[in-house]
């Protein structure tokens, strides 16, 4: 093997890895509804978590990343620890479909069918289309499906290129003497969890080992330990996915070392002991490709054939390995670990704004009520509650940030920029609500009075307020498009009302009725209810712009009031519903 088969070498290798690398992102874009639904149906039941791990993981062809995934899930509730541990053994199963792809390279024959299925027959094809796909079609979708055939062409070439490169070390005695000394079941266990350790993908790992095989060095007996190794370093993602993450996340992460390393320990065990006392001649024939596929497969069937009825076991075990400590979780939610599937991400932060909108609207009808009585638990509780929305903020705007920086599919980008919309309104009608609470606490301790008309409008306007809140918050949690279109014309009622009580608030002045600094927080009020009308205009706007395809907030809302009737309807009916004594 001279340098230039050595640099083909490296180039097959990096054209390999990254083609698999491109292709499972890809897929995990074009799935990810999918891997939600997938994960909305799983119960408790074994086979249903065992098939929807081995569905997910043959979807986006690495354990390693639905292993990740799973803990991910775990860190932020999607998941319970039983759950997972059925998960992570039907990823190891998904996971073999790879080898079984990267066999066809094997295929030698003179049948023209049967030439047809090679690789090197249709890649070139699935490239073609890719790049067309990818090029000069706008649907995200398809532009997907073109990357996951790329990245499926680019991983055919880069393994023919490692075999062919490989391919003269057939007569190399130093190759040959190597894998000598893997058939020694230690050794060879210990260079494929290393192997794997090092590139984070056990189908890539068995990947570069069939491309070895074309040599006609790799015997079985030499494949087969190496095959138990990379089952074990391929754990390695998911405990460097774990640091950081929850005891439940952590655990998750154990499970997978456990249930690998046991299982490879109990069925190298066997291989040893039927090489000693049946000495089977298969063990010293040279290992094909679909002959490492099917070992690479046997061998995962009986780890889960195993370790399934021990699932009980394996969740006890992980639960002493990793104990529960008196220390309070830290807010684990939004996991960073969900980038990986946009999809949940974004259900997660839905979930989290859905939080955080239910606060904001309990704080500013608690508001309301200090306007009628003042209590000072209520405006503890409404301070509380603020500060609590700016926390929400902070971290859910920033996690959305840098979930819209990654490849993300068109419509979850446009589910993330409604929600980083939203979530300033919902904080800023948090914000209303201190400001409401202030102005009841000056004119408390200020002795100030509102006169009995004074106190009349303002049940009005509060009343409205306290509707359009309520409209606002259905709209969003229930995506409702006939909350959303109620809130824009209450909005216009309620801006025609401030601006009566303003009239009104000034002949009252004028006749002596009213005091200056009762004046001021009156005004204070006014404004502070009428901009929290204009957030859950906000609001509902986004609401119908994402049902829409449409993220022109001002356009959405002149159309519902330009030439619509039912918009005139509703401003009528509101008009009378809130009409000032």
């Amino acid at each position: 093997m001279d340098i230039f088969s050595a640099l083909t070498l490296l180039g097959g290798l990096s054209l390999f890895l990254f083609g698999m690398g491109v292709m499972g992102q890809a897929l995990e874009r074009r799935a990810g509804g999918r891997l939600r639904v997938l994960l909305e149906k799983l119960t408790a039941g074994k086979l249903a978590g065992l098939l929807t791990g081995l569905g997910v993981t043959a979807v986006i062809q690495s354990s390693s990343a639905t292993t990740v995934m799973v803990v991910g899930f775990v860190n932020s509730g999607l998941m319970t620890l039983k759950q997972a541990i059925n998960v992570i053994m039907g990823a190891n199963i998904g996971t073999t479909v790879t080898a079984w792809l990267l066999s066809l390279a094997g295929i030698d024959s003179g049948n023209l069918l049967i030439r047809l299925l090679k690789p090197s027959s249709f890649t070139p094809v699935l490239a073609f289309v890719g790049i067309i796909l990818y090029m000069f079609v706008k649907d995200a979708r398809k532009k997907d499906t073109g990357m996951i055939l790329l990245g499926f062409a680019t991983l055919m070439y880069g393994m023919e290129a490692m075999s062919g490169a490989v391919s003269g070390l057939r007569d190399v005695p130093a190759f040959q003497q190597m894998f000598i000394l893997f058939k020694n079941p230690v050794l060879g266990v210990l260079a494929g969890a290393v192997l794997t350790a090092v590139i984070q993908s056990s189908s890539a790992s068995v990947g570069i080992l069939q491309a070895l095989a074309v040599t006609g060095q790799v015997s079985y007996g030499a494949a087969v330990p190496i095959i138990m190794g990379q089952n074990i370093g391929t754990c390695v993602t998911a405990m460097l996915s774990s640091v950081g993450a929850n005891k439940n996340a952590k655990r998750a992460a154990m499970v997978h070392l456990a249930f690998n390393t046991i299982g490879t320990a109990v069925w190298l065990a066997v291989f040893c002991l039927l090489r000693a006392l049946l000495r089977p001649a298969l063990l010293d024939e040279p290992a094909s490709l679909p002959g490492i596929a099917a070992a690479h497969s046997i061998f995962n069937l009986l780890c889960t054939m195993l370790m399934l009825p021990l699932s009980g076991f394996l969740e006890r075990l992980v639960t002493a390995l990793v104990p529960d400590t008196k220390q309070p979780e830290l807010f684990s939610e939004l996991d960073e670990r969900l980038f990986a599937t946009p999809s949940i991400a974004l259900e997660r932060c839905h979930n989290v704004a859905a939080d955080m909108a239910e606060t904001a609207a309990l704080a500013l009808i608690g508001a309301l009520e200090t306007l009628r009585g003042y209590s000072a638990e209520t405006a503890a509780d409404i301070r509380e509650k603020e500060a609590k929305t700016d926390y929400f903020e902070d971290i859910l705007g920033t996690y959305l940030v840098n979930l819209s920086t990654r490849q993300i599919s068109e419509p979850d980008s446009r589910e993330a920029a409604k929600l980083l919309k939203m979530i300033g309104d919902f904080e800023r009608i948090a914000d209303h609500a201190v400001n409401l609470v202030e102005s009841a606490e000056e004119l408390r301790e200020k002795d100030l009075r509102l006169t009995d008309a004074a106190a009349e409008e303002l049940a009005v306007i509060s009343g409205a307020v306290h509707d359009i809140v309520e409209l606002a918050l259905a709209a969003f949690l229930r995506n409702d498009l006939d909350a959303a279109a109620k809130v824009e014309p209450l909005e216009q009622v309620i801006d025609r009302l401030k601006e009566q009580m303003r009239t009104r608030h000034i002949l009252r002045l004028q006749k002596g009725g009213c005091s200056i600094d009762a004046g001021f927080a009156w005004l204070d009020l006014l404004t502070n209810l009428g901009r929290t009308a204009d957030h859950c205009s906000n609001i509902a706007g986004c609401v119908m712009d994402a049902v829409h395809d449409n993220l022109n907030l001002h356009q959405s809302l002149r159309d519902i009031r330009d030439g619509s009737e039912e918009f005139q309807s509703r401003y009528r009916e509101y008009t009378r519903r809130y009409a000032l004594p």
